[in-house]
């Protein structure tokens, strides 16, 4: 008996319903929920921890030494810092102040493409620097490190390629460089000048302390080992062993003062302005307000005689010198009534009407088309015109 029932016990255990139990997770899952949920929370925080680790750190700001994307600087952040070069980004003006008083001989870069910076700051960090690399100024940063650059424009779609052309000996050494979406500037010494062009896309003032390049691409991740792109920057930027790396934002806006008024920022000229429109506005108020006689009160509805509604559209075309309206108003009216009188539909065309009158009247029909297809020009034709067409219809009426 003994034997007997623990083959029946084997046999049962692996019936057909445990195994089916075995081979779908779904029904496994269902019996172990809580487990499982325990299980898929581990395994999320565990993904979110190694995708941490593998991500690359760093900002998405253009031309930052954080930015690993192809708009960034850290590619030549890290070479310069081979090179023997202390790369130091600010991100505020104090920074950037406090970085260039702790080196002796600093070299500052700048970008500041929204113009973040007023006049004063910028004489400040100028004189506080040994040498001032600008990328991309605006017009108000170059009037105010007053070192006799001014923009040029752009360099053409054409000159995708630079050549040197200039005396200087990092841009000698460095070669061609990309030209696409870079700006030109005159003044000092410039480099890597277009064809026909006396500005350049790299400008060194005459005593050498401000450099100014014009285009963001060569220092960036996507195009640093472009052409001459990696050696230009390593010569512009990494002539001294400390360089401060300043791009300012919004959090440098002077907000110290208070706010222009609107009548502050208006020009002298504005103050004028007003009364003049409120003249003018009076003006037309009285010339087309004015009323023909009182007001009559009459019952409605009116019944408005047809001759009165002709008259007055006439008077209006008249008053607008409506001339192309009132022939074409004149001709419709002429063409179905031609077409009424001659049976010819609905749909008769004006070419089919004109013809059909020319059969009528025994007439050529190319008279007819003429006349009616005619455009006058002034209101003695159109009145001339209208009394053709009038001709015309009591011709076909009278037969």
């Amino acid at each position: 008996m003994t034997g007997t029932v623990s083959e029946v016990t084997d046999k049962g255990s692996h019936s057909p319903k445990t195994k089916v139990a075995r081979r779908n997770p779904f029904r496994w899952i269902h019996q172990h929920r809580a487990l499982a949920a325990v299980a898929a929370v581990v395994a999320a925080a565990l993904g979110l921890v190694v995708w941490e680790q593998l991500a690359p750190k760093g900002d998405g700001v253009s031309l930052s030494v954080h930015n690993p994307g192809p708009d960034g600087a850290r590619a030549v952040s890290q070479i310069l810092g081979r090179h023997g070069v202390s790369v130091r980004d600010s991100n505020t003006y104090e920074d950037a102040m406090t970085a260039l008083a702790a080196s002796d001989s600093p070299t500052l870069l700048l970008h500041d493409p929204d113009g973040f910076l007023d006049e004063s700051r910028l004489r400040e960090l100028s004189g506080a620097a040994k040498r001032v690399v600008v990328v991309s100024p605006r017009l108000q940063t170059l009037a105010a490190l007053d070192s006799g650059i001014s923009q040029a424009g752009v360099v053409p779609a054409a000159s995708s390629v630079l050549e040197p052309g200039c005396s200087l000996p990092d841009a000698q050494a460095a070669g061609a460089v990309s030209g696409e979406s870079g700006f030109v500037y005159d003044g000092g010494t410039s480099c890597y000048r277009p064809t026909a062009s006396t500005a350049g896309l790299l400008a060194v003032s005459g005593d050498g302390h401000v450099s100014v390049l014009g285009s963001t691409a060569i220092l960036s991740n996507e195009r640093l080992d472009e052409r001459g792109n990696a050696a230009l920057a390593i010569r512009t930027l990494g002539s001294s062993p400390d360089l401060v790396w300043y791009l300012p934002s919004v959090a440098d806006l002077d907000i110290s003062g208070s706010p222009q008024t609107l009548d502050e920022l208006a020009p002298e000229w504005a103050r004028f302005l007003g009364p003049w429109l409120a003249l003018v506005a009076l003006a037309a108020i009285l010339w087309r307000g004015r009323r023909h006689g009182p007001l009559v009160f009459e019952p409605l509805p009116v019944v408005v005689k047809a001759v009165e509604t002709a008259e007055g559209r006439a008077r209006l075309y008249h008053d607008s010198h409506a001339i192309d309206q009132a022939r074409d108003n004149l001709r419709a009216g002429t063409l179905v009534r031609l077409a009424r009188k001659l049976r010819l539909g609905p749909g008769a065309t004006a070419d089919g009407t004109a013809e059909a009158a020319a059969r009528f009247l025994d007439r050529p029909p190319h008279g007819i088309k003429q006349l009616l297809d005619e455009r006058p020009r002034n209101e003695a034709r159109l009145v001339a015109w209208s009394q053709e067409l009038d001709t015309l219809e009591k011709e076909v009426n009278s037969r």
